[in-house]
């Protein structure tokens, strides 16, 4: 065989390999998708509108022409299978009944398509006429459009929505959901399929209902929280008022720094979560470190509502990602948390205060060295925390912080303040002696001459 045969062979078997490769790779799905719904309700009917990226209906099977296109011409009854399984993937109920969809209607768009902005424009799109069937739509580069309707008794009644999908899709697929209400207020969740049932406009008591149960799984999956609590309580062997101090002032703090943060009242730069939670593993670490050597039982209230403070901020990042579901209700959602936060810790004072009592009942002349032992693993755990955690803050961008200490205002109030802190301290000090030399004059015994 010559030279240009054996390159030309070499050259037609390294182009088929790469097209099997790629026919095989264009076949993955990706590893996260997102779909968009709309739903809205009008008078007896409501009205979703979803689209999905076509990487979907793998299992429908649309017909396809050429290397993979999309055959628009023959694609009506694979259209069809898709509303149906559509149908099935949406659970939709009206003030708790189930409803069942009653008719859909379907179309292909292109990747660029960009009419689900609105619910308007993306009924417009449904509506509208379809794609010429000589249009190339690669099998999973496009999307399917939906217009769902589900007959109602009333578009005053309560809504709520849950997502149906296969097992391996609930860590890749997200929701964009938009809900259109009467007074055309739209509210937005961001959700993965799996969620479970979502309320689209709760009232009140479903709000409030929603956020006791995050706060109280929160506290109990929070294990930081927990080892914090678990050291605060450590040196008591009884509920007391001191011990209710305690708690109360760590209720005080996270929940002022709670609602700060819910309003928008905190720093927003990439640096503050990381430095929160820097600071809660340094708030178990001194409590550790206290516990082992003095604790001092009669200002432990302060340090737990300073550290309370922080620990509020900690609790926000998880209500933040919440607060979508607080509909028109955010004061009583931030409340209801803060009642699900205090119904875990109730339980973890119940579970741990005999426990704890029972154990150093148990030996009472080794009451240091079990609060050492105790103190020593909870230590151990925390020290790895904070090494993880600067880690992460060394690593945040400290920018915005850097301008800030530049600016004039934050210059001028570096030098105030010690300077009102050291007034403030002398005149502590004046009024002091002031109150002693008092003191000593109204005790002095008096001296009378004859």
């Amino acid at each position: 065989m010559y030279l240009w045969q054996r390159l030309t062979f070499m050259v037609l078997a390294l182009g088929a390999l790469l097209f099997c490769c790629s026919t095989a790779l264009a076949h993955d799905i990706p590893d996260e998708m997102r779909a968009h719904t709309f739903v809205k309700a009008e008078g007896n009917r409501l009205h979703v509108l979803v689209r999905m990226p076509l990487a979907l209906l793998l299992n429908i099977d649309l017909p396809k022409k050429g290397p993979g296109y999309i055959d628009l011409a023959q694609v009506e009854p694979g259209l069809q299978r898709a509303i149906v399984a559509a149908g099935k993937g949406f659970e939709v109920t009206e003030d708790g009944r189930t409803l069942t969809m009653a008719r859909g209607i379907a179309r292909i768009s292109m990747p660029d398509d960009r009419s689900f902005d609105s619910f308007d424009a993306a009924r417009a799109l449904l509506t509208g006429p379809r794609l010429p069937v000589d249009s190339y739509v690669f099998w999973n580069q496009g999307y399917f459009d939906a217009w769902l309707e589900y007959p109602i008794k009333s578009a005053k009644s309560s809504f709520a929505l849950d997502f149906k999908v296969a097992p391996g899709l609930k860590d890749r697929l997200k929701f964009d959901l938009r809900y259109v209400a009467d007074d055309g207020t739209v509210r937005a969740y961001d959700l993965h399929a799996g969620a479970g049932m979502t309320v689209l406009d709760p009232n009140w008591h479903q709000a409030a209902w929603t956020f006791v149960k995050s706060g109280f799984e929160h506290i109990l999956d929070g294990a930081d929280h927990l080892l914090f609590l678990l050291c605060l309580i450590l040196p008591f062997r009884r509920l007391d008022w001191k011990l209710a101090g305690v708690i109360t002032a760590f209720t005080v703090g996270h929940s002022v720094t709670l609602i700060a943060a819910a309003y928008q009242m905190v720093p927003i730069g990439t640096w503050f979560p990381p430095l929160i939670e820097f600071l809660i593993a340094a708030s178990i670490l001194y409590m550790v470190v206290e516990n082992v050597l003095t604790p001092n039982l009669k200002r432990r209230w302060l340090f737990s509502g300073l550290f309370g403070l922080v620990h509020g901020f900690g609790f926000s990042f998880l209500l933040q990602s919440k607060l979508q579901f607080a509909g028109s209700h955010l004061l009583v959602s931030l409340l209801a948390f803060n009642v699900g936060i205090e119904l875990g810790q109730l339980l973890v004072l119940v579970i741990a205060m005999p426990l704890i009592v029972l154990l150093y009942r148990w030996r009472p002349d080794r009451e240091h060295a079990i609060t050492a032992i105790i103190c020593l693993l909870i230590g151990h755990t925390t020290w790895h925390w904070m090494g993880e955690r600067y880690t992460a803050l060394r690593e945040a961008d400290w920018q915005p912080v850097s301008d800030m200490l530049t600016q004039p205002p934050f210059l001028l109030a570096l030098v105030v303040a010690p300077l009102l802190a050291a007034g403030w301290t002398m005149r502590r000090r004046r009024l002091r002696k002031q109150a002693i030399e008092r003191t000593a004059y109204a005790t002095k015994p008096s001296t009378t001459t004859v």
